[in-house]
């Protein structure tokens, strides 16, 4: 589709729309359109929500979506409008370099997955890549997924096991939490160690984290 728009106008310009729940980061991606011809940045949202409506209202040629915002995370914003616009070409753009972020997003249907620290050098020509049908996976992100074991290795519970552990409960209170034993507890914490090869159960929440397999805790208030 977007092919067929360059050969009948070859002088049109990439439409973009910005979706990040800081304003500060909005601004600076704006600025760096601003300064480029052959780009125009046609919308910005500030939630998963927000960005689906404005997807909607302005069909943009290349979104740039963040991973953790409010109301719908990035990764359920490309679900839901890949679901109504297959074509929708979306480049993740975050501070994470997990690769299970990553592979989330890829998995989602993103054409393209770039760190926030690449925007002033590398988003435009990264913008032009997908645009033009290309893949764009950062180095350091690609050769995570390559040497690291799938997340999908760890097993639902698994992962619950190590979201509780991830904000200081204790196996006893992992296992109240999630109705099971403490000695079951104890089981899925080794077989999850061996898998992500992490030393002890604070380095698998390091590793965790890191991957994108869990995301930042917040403690309970309760």
């Amino acid at each position: 589709m977007n092919d067929i728009r360059r050969i009948l106008e070859p002088a049109l310009t990439i439409t973009i729309m910005s979706v990040d729940d800081h304003p500060i980061f909005l601004e600076g991606v704006a600025s760096v359109i601003a300064n480029a011809p052959d780009f125009r940045l046609v919308a910005e949202a500030t939630s998963g929500r927000q960005a689906l409506a404005e997807y909607r209202r302005v069909r943009p040629d290349v979104t740039l979506m963040d991973i953790r915002m409010p109301d719908m995370n990035g990764i359920d914003a490309i679900t839901a409008i890949r679901a109504e616009f297959p074509h929708a070409c979306i480049v993740v753009l975050t501070t994470f370099e997990g690769d299970t972020h990553a592979l989330r997003a890829m998995k989602a249907g993103a054409a393209g997955y770039m760190l926030k620290s690449m925007v002033r050098k590398d988003m435009l020509s990264i913008v032009r890549s997908v645009f033009e049908g290309h893949r764009h996976i950062p180095p350091c992100v690609a050769e995570a997924m390559a040497t690291h074991i799938p997340a999908d290795a760890l097993s639902p519970r698994e992962i619950e096991v190590l979201a509780q552990a991830a904000i200081g409960n204790s196996n006893r209170r992992i296992g109240s939490e999630l109705n099971i034993s403490e000695e079951t507890v104890k089981v899925h914490m080794k077989n999850l160690m061996a898998k992500l090869q992490a030393n002890d159960r604070t380095h698998a929440v390091i590793m965790a984290l890191a991957r994108g397999i869990i995301d930042v805790p917040m403690r309970s208030t309760t």
